[in-house]
């Protein structure tokens, strides 16, 4: 009797360990399933976010699948396709740009969500804090707005004689406010006056602008991001070659495709790192828990062919300071 009553506290015992163990393995062979929401101004986020999850292991198709969706540049989509996200029940949403973060917030209030976001995080509504997130969203911020004024600074540098500006922006944009305010106040204490081109979608009016600044006789241009403008950079691009004026871009994108120079975080880097936050939070992180990480390093991109084009002479106190010049 005591030994057929001790098989069964052994045997339950057993069937007690067993049951975490079976429902870890079970977890362990469930490939995660992620979701990659976009507003589609570039490929730029999903290849770096790819390459990112492949530096750390996941094969798509064999560890991981990835739900993309794209909104092909229409803002209006985004709503729709993060419900259709939700609906698939994926692990982990990635948002790599402001809209498509908004859009996977107003979605799902359980579901972890990594943003890389160009705005402040924080005014946006995303999270609590940088240090402390404190809901079901985290990930990485590339100071956008707060560069601003350092672009207005450099390209000073590069183009010491000018003494008016056109900036183009898209005022529906957030964080455009503020990324226009701190352009404000680098250019009062520069002496440079602004000229504000305001360009709206889904067909905004580019060449208007151009001869708008043309008309006031702007000497250089500089551009504040949203994917408005993203989306059409190479029209941008040649319309600033066409009108002779010197720009500061944001992303090192721009001066590839034949843009003067550019300042600021490598967003290539940011999407690869965000692929490190889907990592720990399918290793068991809360985004509550996961600080909103911001870049440390910056890069200066010039094109000394289109500084030849335009006539101009790279200073050499911005040569030296250039992370890559392209020929």
């Amino acid at each position: 009797m005591r030994l057929r009553t001790l098989g069964l506290i052994v045997t339950l015992a057993l069937g007690i360990l067993a049951a975490p163990l079976a429902a870890r393995a079970q977890q362990a062979g469930r490939v995660p399933r992620i979701g990659f929401l976009t507003t589609g101004a570039s490929p730029v986020p999903w290849e770096a976010f790819r390459q990112g999850l492949r530096d750390l292991g996941y094969v798509e198709g064999q560890n991981i699948v990835i739900e993309r969706r794209s909104a092909a540049g229409k803002v209006e989509r985004l709503p729709d396709l993060a419900v259709d996200l939700v609906g698939l029940k994926v692990d982990v949403i990635v948002a790599p740009d402001p809209p498509a973060a908004g859009a996977a917030k107003n979605a799902t209030k359980t579901i972890p969500v990594v943003v890389r976001t160009s705005d402040d995080p924080v005014a946006m509504g995303l999270v609590a804090s940088l240090a402390r997130p404190g809901g079901n969203i985290t990930g990485l911020t590339s100071l956008w707005g707060e560069l601003s004024g350092k672009r207005l600074e450099l390209l000073k540098e590069v183009v010491p004689r000018i003494s008016r500006v056109a900036v183009l922006w898209n005022p529906a944009h957030p964080g455009a406010i503020l990324a226009l305010r701190e352009t404000e106040v680098a250019a009062r204490s520069l002496g440079l006056q602004l000229q504000s081109l305001e360009v709206r979608g889904p067909n905004p009016d580019f060449e208007g602008a151009f001869g708008a600044a043309a008309r006031e006789r702007a000497g250089a241009l500089i551009t504040l991001r949203n994917p408005l403008i993203v989306r059409h950079r190479t029209r941008i691009v040649n319309l600033a070659a066409k009108s002779r004026l010197p720009a500061m871009y944001d992303e090192r994108e721009f001066v590839e495709a034949g843009g003067l120079t550019s300042y600021g975080a490598n967003l290539s880097d940011l999407n690869r790192r965000a692929a490190v936050y889907v990592d720990k939070i399918l290793k068991g992180a809360k985004p509550a828990d996961l600080p909103v990480e911001q870049p440390t390093k910056f890069e200066l991109v010039i094109n000394r062919k289109t500084a030849k084009a335009l006539g101009l002479t790279i200073p050499q106190s911005i040569l030296i300071r250039a992370d890559e010049v392209i020929q």
